[in-house]
């Protein structure tokens, strides 16, 4: 059986809200013509980078999510300003959220977060040789706190678990398939 995309006969945006609008498709299976409503989160891109000190050290960031009601482990990251190339967004939230900065900024590649009900997609990059030379520039809704972690201690945080959030584990995946010899692989 040879797969068929589904013809869209209704599209309609339903809410907007600050990080993403809510649309509602109205879309024919090709298997059982039948229509179906799917409901799907229209959002800019997002970015995530992961910042290396010249130690090899991942500066790491701590902070509260509201969508589990917890603490996770992640890399500097956030949405894609309209006056932002995705570079320059992950290069501006490594900068606001750790004080670090860097001029050697390399792309990773990208993936869809959740394609079954998100439209965007996600850009990572790889900072080497960062620097600690700002102060943090959170916004009222940040708390995070910055933690120095050694690269090689990586892949045995996301399998202990410590690291969860999707979007990281694919960051760091992406680097292991392209620099293995950075995590003595």
């Amino acid at each position: 059986m040879s797969l068929k995309r589904w013809k869209l006969i209704e599209s309609n945006k339903d809410s907007s809200y600050r990080v993403f609008d809510l649309r509602v498709d109205k879309a024919v299976s090709p298997r059982t013509n039948k229509p179906y409503e799917f409901y799907v989160l229209e959002s800019g891109p997002w970015v995530n980078i992961i910042p290396l000190t010249s130690d090899n050290d991942v500066v790491f960031i701590k902070q509260y999510r509201h969508g589990i009601r917890d603490f996770t482990l992640e890399i500097p990251g956030g949405m894609v300003e309209p006056e932002d190339t995705p570079e320059g967004a992950a290069i501006r939230e490594l900068r606001e959220e750790t004080g670090y900065i860097t001029d050697n900024v390399e792309f990773l590649g990208k993936v869809h977060p959740n394609p079954a009900i998100l439209n965007n997609e996600c850009y990572t990059y790889l900072a080497r040789d960062v620097k600690n030379t700002y102060k943090q520039q959170l916004d009222e809704k940040e708390d995070i706190e910055v933690l120095l972690i050694p690269l090689t201690q990586v892949t045995d945080l996301i399998q202990k678990q410590k690291i969860t959030h999707s979007l990281v584990i694919c960051a760091f995946t992406y680097l292991i398939l392209k620099y293995p010899h950075l995590f003595n692989l």
